[in-house]
């Protein structure tokens, strides 16, 4: 199975090249507000490193949210297209599942704006609970959640650890969740009436 991964969710690109769950090829580099610029030639520089066309892509993985409201929709609309013209396989991971991995206990926290933050506790690689807080609550949250601490630590003034997006790419692609209706996929972009217990 060739699989490629792409989130543009957040501030990085990440782009994984994957066979039968091993990883062969990856870019991560920040690109805030420019995956759109440099996903496309990032893409065809991995597939020439490791002799691939996009034909012979047969599974790919994108996150769902949250995160910005381009960056979400560059990775997934690439995935529909693959979905619905190559008749390739489309799953889905969470953000903060890819910034978690498969650790234990984990809590990912990412900057929502307007004083509020995208909070998740995951436990081997499965989240438990996600959803968007007031900044003030995020600490109680992380008192009530124990866990190792992913993402921006800095908005509660913790230090969080770095995520190895790679090898988290590597561990979460058996939990990717396939999409049954491609047509339907829509970004998780989680404002405050979308918090939910999963």
């Amino acid at each position: 199975m060739k699989s490629l991964f792409m989130d543009t969710a957040w501030k990085n690109l990440i782009l994984v090249l994957c066979q039968d769950g091993q990883v062969v090829a990856s870019v991560v580099k920040e690109a805030f507000k420019k995956q759109s610029e440099t996903m496309f030639v990032e893409l065809q520089t991995l597939l020439d490193q490791v002799g691939w066309t996009l034909a012979d892509i047969q599974e790919v993985v994108i996150t769902d949210g949250p995160g910005s409201y381009t960056g979400l929709r560059l990775a997934m609309t690439t995935a529909k297209l693959l979905g619905t013209q190559a008749d390739v396989t489309v799953k889905t991971i969470s953000t903060l599942q890819l910034y978690a991995g498969v650790v234990p206990q984990a809590n990912v926290i990412l900057d929502a704006r307007g004083g509020r933050a995208y909070v998740g506790h995951i436990e081997a690689g499965n989240t438990t609970w996600m959803g968007i807080l007031p900044i003030e609550e995020v600490t109680s949250f992380l008192d009530e959640h124990p866990g190792q601490l992913y993402g921006e630590g800095e908005l509660v003034d913790q230090v969080a650890k770095a995520s190895n997006f790679v090898q988290n790419v590597a561990d979460l692609l058996p939990l990717a969740q396939a999409v049954e209706n491609v047509h339907a996929l829509v970004p998780a972009y989680m404002k405050e009436n979308d918090s939910y217990k999963v």
